[in-house]
């Protein structure tokens, strides 16, 4: 299918340029796509980002280095599709001091983009779903390609005392202003910034406060009963402020509400790992099932009616497993931070190793986040201390007349290397010591990942904007 004309006044801009002798192509040198760990870069290179590749890309920052961070839940919409678009997060920081800590709650708002119609559902065969979604840019989209940005993103954000460094922090689903956060000073704290986020709620958009001064709070809740400090948490997507915490020494503590800003920690602690507890994850389906990964090397799934034990335990790796992941719609599915995917359906006794259903060895540097997509059951999302972040599909396949198809249609020769997984959608680079990434549960495709230099906020432009 011919592509027609999208915009006939950037046509005509075009075109004045050329009759200027300005020139807006591309040296003729063929593209070649760079591999971390595996491509050298020769002096005087340069690696240049194809903003083509995006619907949107933008990065910030919140002053000091966050390891940590979450969305949060708001009341804008449920499936938002059109930009701009506004987003709200919590974030913890890894400060030179320990007193200069802090949570930021910030609102991220005027996120403009192109736009691009929802898909319901897989695109045809003939690709007229995608031809018609690309024709659908609008004409303010097309200019800010050229002039800027129409409506530059403007960060708020509040920021309130921590004591030490956050090492990990997660709001509550059902009730997105409480959050928790683990600190190196070896406590477990629980957060109410109901305040702070109806404040940035009714601020004027585009308005930017980027440099807000630090206040106090006091927590609702202070735990101190882990023995050393940890990286671990996670709430219960089922059930209103059941919380589960683990810390460096294998001991995991389940917390159950008593009241609205009060919990019971259960002790004895839940006891099966040898050596530090790296990720925390509850079932998306079970409300009394959650995983566990270590640095043992194993992943172990609890059943808390059952006791202190683990029901189940997989040797996963010889190595650390820093991060799992449940499936929200394949939900006996666990991917691990080795980068392997394990259905639990397949467990056998004595033999874990029977749940591997994929592995992969992109990544040449350990995996330090990964995620299921909230919106596509076959797609996950994977950083690592290589300093990428990629987006897997594993619906894909590889098709060799496709490829040929598309490299005959190519206008110039891209030196695509022949052992990229076909599964592999996209690569995102540029930032250094890559740490945390979330899908936004309300805006399909949209995605954050935090680094020692700030944030990012990226949609890719080849992930379909699709609804289940």
């Amino acid at each position: 299918m011919a592509r027609g004309l999208k915009n006939p006044k950037k046509a005509d801009r075009k075109a004045k340029k050329r009759a200027n002798g300005e020139s807006s192509t591309v040296p003729s040198m063929p593209a070649k796509i760079w591999q971390p760990g595996v491509d050298p870069l020769e002096e005087g290179e340069e690696l240049q980002c194809d903003p083509s590749a995006y619907d949107r890309l933008h990065a910030f920052h919140v002053g000091w280095p966050c390891l940590s961070f979450d969305i949060l839940g708001d009341t804008l919409g449920m499936v938002r599709t059109e930009f701009p678009h506004t987003v709200y997060c919590v974030s913890g920081t890894q400060a030179e001091k320990a007193s200069w800590n802090s949570i930021g709650i910030f609102k991220l708002s005027n996120i403009s983009g192109k736009r691009r119609d929802l898909v319901l559902g897989k695109a045809g065969g003939d690709g007229s779903d995608m031809e018609d979604s690309d024709s659908n840019s609008s004409d303010e989209e097309e200019e800010s390609e050229e002039n800027g940005t129409p409506y530059p993103p403007a960060l708020q954000i509040h920021k309130i005392a921590h004591q030490g460094s956050v090492n990990l922090i997660r709001a509550m689903r059902q009730s997105p202003h409480i959050c928790a956060s683990w600190g190196d000073t070896g406590h477990v704290q629980i957060w109410d910034f109901s305040n702070h986020l109806n404040c940035l709620a009714e601020s004027e958009t585009g308005v930017s406060t980027g440099a807000s001064n630090v206040v106090s709070q006091a927590p609702l809740m202070k735990f101190g009963g882990h023995k050393t400090e940890g990286f671990a948490i996670d709430w219960s997507p089922l059930v209103p402020g059941r919380l589960v915490s683990g810390d460096c020494d294998g001991r995991i503590h389940l917390w159950e509400p008593s009241s609205d800003a009060t919990w019971n920690v259960g002790k004895p602690p839940f006891d099966g790992h040898d050596l530090s507890v790296e990720d925390l994850q509850w079932s998306p389906i079970y409300s009394d099932i959650f995983s566990s990964c270590s640095v043992d090397g194993t992943v172990a799934v609890w059943d808390i009616r059952i006791g202190k034990k683990p029901a189940v335990s997989i040797n996963a790796h010889k190595a650390d497993v820093n991060v799992i992941s449940w499936n929200g719609y394949s939900f006996m599915m666990i991917s691990t931070g080795t980068f392997s995917i394990h259905n639990l359906r397949m467990l056998k006794p004595g033999d874990s190793s029977d749940t591997v259903v994929a592995h992969f060895e992109y990544h040449k540097r350990p995996i330090t986040s990964l995620e299921w997509s909230p919106y596509q059951s076959s797609m996950l999302a994977v950083t690592s201390e290589d300093n990428q972040l990629t987006i897997w599909d594993f619906s894909l396949e590889r098709d060799e007349e496709e490829e040929a198809e598309f490299r005959a249609r190519m206008p110039e020769q891209v030196n695509s290397p022949e052992d990229l997984p076909p599964q592999l959608l996209f690569v995102h680079q540029g930032q250094k010591d890559m740490k945390e990434l979330h899908w936004h549960a309300q805006i399909p495709g949209m995605i954050m990942t935090t680094a020692s230099d700030g944030f990012d906020i990226l949609k890719p432009s080849n992930i379909d904007t699709t609804i289940p």
